[in-house]
């Protein structure tokens, strides 16, 4: 068999409240495969969000672990999973996570920049071209409205041609029609650079446009939808 992309081993995140341990989530197991479209879905503070900052490495568990094309992610120290994160991975955020100091062309080129790319500006302005944002090039956050600064959010993540996208309720701060323009961008960019899609909603007609999805309830997770030769969720 092919080996996973993503492989989520027996994950469990517990923190402690006032009322003592709490249990966010409870061994928590799946595999994801390259150019696979996945949802994670469930109810407002069901561990949607906590689980996606697992998989980056962002959070770390209390038990279990993740691995990136067979490698142990937190067997990795901080820097060297930063490392990992920056040439593989893509984030589209809620909150578009735009620097409000930079113009949209200066936030596209920025992780390109720190990789150290000279064809930076350039490989900038042609994703912002592709997401309908050509006119828009020297305008800063502000004055760009919520459905162009995701674009922008989305042309910073497909920029870097990451092998694995992670977006975190990217429609949440868009009202219907916008964020069904920007859905539809998304997975369009994702057929043209064949990434792996891992998107957390909590919207159901998104959820049903990508091929699986995994809901999480009480802190376990179940498929919904699991095509041959994929793991159930555990």
């Amino acid at each position: 068999m092919t080996q996973p992309i993503i492989a989520v081993r027996h994950l469990t995140k517990t923190v402690q409240d006032a009322g003592g341990p709490l249990t966010i989530l409870h061994d928590v197991s799946f595999d994801v495969f390259a150019g696979q479209t996945l949802a994670i879905v469930g109810a407002s503070g069901s561990g949607k969000s906590t689980l996606l900052s697992l998989i980056a490495g962002l959070d770390t568990p209390s038990t279990g672990t993740v691995h990136w094309d067979g490698t142990d992610i937190f067997a990795l120290d901080e820097d060297a999973r930063a490392a990992l994160r920056a040439r593989r991975l893509g984030f589209v955020f809620q909150s578009f996570q735009l620097l409000g100091n930079l113009t949209a062309l200066e936030n596209v080129m920025l992780p390109l920049e720190l990789a150290g790319r000279r064809d930076a500006r350039a490989a900038a302005r042609r994703m912002l071209e592709r997401v309908g944002l050509g006119e828009r090039l020297g305008h800063y956050p502000r004055v760009l409205s919520g459905g162009e600064q995701q674009r922008v959010a989305l042309a910073r993540a497909f920029v870097v041609e990451p092998a694995v996208l992670l977006a975190d309720e990217p429609t949440g701060s868009l009202d219907h029609a916008t964020g069904e323009r920007v859905m539809a961008l998304m997975f369009d960019l994702n057929r043209e650079h064949g990434t792996t899609l891992l998107l957390v909603t909590h919207d159901a007609a998104i959820a049903r446009r990508c091929e699986r999805r995994i809901a999480i309830e009480a802190g376990r997770a179940r498929e919904l939808s699991a095509p041959a030769a994929v793991a159930d969720a555990g």
